[in-house]
């Protein structure tokens, strides 16, 4: 990644000396069953690299608590709940779920007693059957193919401290919608949501994802090595998800085996990397953090917005 003028740069080793208590309150266990499939993560990236990120969105909640009192009280208006919301970011396959994941997990437990939830906006996908009809099938992934006013109004509802807002779930074996299914968001004083659009300004909406966050970070890497990651991704998952007779790609895992990975190379190269190059790198300098990786997932620098 170039050098960013409005970035302060942080090497690994300058990263890790921000926290110094060196607990890491997770397991290899732990790690485990958070990573996202076929991702990569250690307890040393959570020590030197997450427990930091975590203290810094400690820091920005008590600062968000303290100006929402400071605003009522200027306002003559009652303090009513209203939650920090931090939006993950990046391409597919470069490790944003585990990183929202990981963020989830480390503030439930620096707040035991406040709620923290994360959702994806997968859910906010048209399904497949409305994405045929707008001739968007072959777009996934790209701006058009979500439904942006749902997406706006579930961040209002939570943002404005409605008691309940559902988000629609997305499955990744069907590669659709689930009907009739919803994550459940209740009263969150923290909300992590993840997705490739978090960042994106969608020029036929007037107010944005990011409108409504406070915080945001986008995981970061290099074209090739997430086209690497990817094909890395489809095929362990050719022989474990894939073979489940109700996926949607088995198919492809009980056909050619060739054939199904030139499939994945096509749409990494039409699909996954023009919606990077056109959509979601561009977003990247909006974020108020980055974290870039090179190979193996490995995270050798962060970049903390100046301004």
């Amino acid at each position: 990644m170039e050098e960013q003028l409005n970035y302060y740069r942080f090497s690994r080793e300058q990263w890790k000396q921000f926290y110094r208590d060196g607990h890491v309150p997770l397991t290899a266990d732990n790690l485990h069953e958070i990573k996202a499939f076929n991702d990569r993560i250690s307890l040393d990236d959570v020590r030197e690299i997450y427990l930091p990120v975590t203290h810094l969105l400690q820091a920005k909640f008590e600062h968000y608590l303290s100006w929402r009192a400071t605003e009522s009280s200027f306002l003559r208006r009652q303090n009513r709940q209203s939650p920090f919301i931090i939006g993950v970011s990046g391409s597919v396959a470069v490790g944003k779920t585990t990183t929202a994941r990981l963020l989830e997990i480390l503030l439930k437990y620096l707040y035991p007693d406040r709620r923290t939830q994360l959702i994806t906006t997968d859910g906010f996908l048209y399904s497949n059957a409305e994405l045929k009809k707008m001739q968007l099938m072959e777009r996934k992934g790209f701006p058009e193919s979500y439904n942006m006013p749902r997406l706006i109004q579930f961040l209002n509802d939570v943002k404005s401290g409605r008691p309940l807002a559902k988000a629609p779930v997305y499955s990744h074996q069907t590669y659709d919608i689930v009907p009739n299914r919803f994550d459940v968001i209740t009263h969150p004083d923290i909300l992590i949501i993840e997705g490739i659009n978090v960042l994106q300004l969608p020029s036929n909406e007037r107010i944005y994802i990011s409108d409504f966050t406070d915080f945001s970070v986008y995981v970061d890497a290099d074209a090739d090595l997430i086209e690497s990651w990817y094909l890395d991704r489809f095929e362990a998952l050719m022989k474990t998800a894939f073979q489940d007779p109700k996926n949607y790609f088995y198919p492809w895992a009980i056909g050619d085996h060739g054939e199904a990975i030139e499939m994945a190379k096509r749409v990494w190269e039409d699909v996954d990397l023009k919606n990077l190059n056109d959509y979601i790198l561009p977003t990247r300098n909006r974020a108020d953090l980055i974290l870039h990786k090179i190979a193996h997932h490995v995270i050798d620098a962060v970049y903390f917005r100046k301004y």
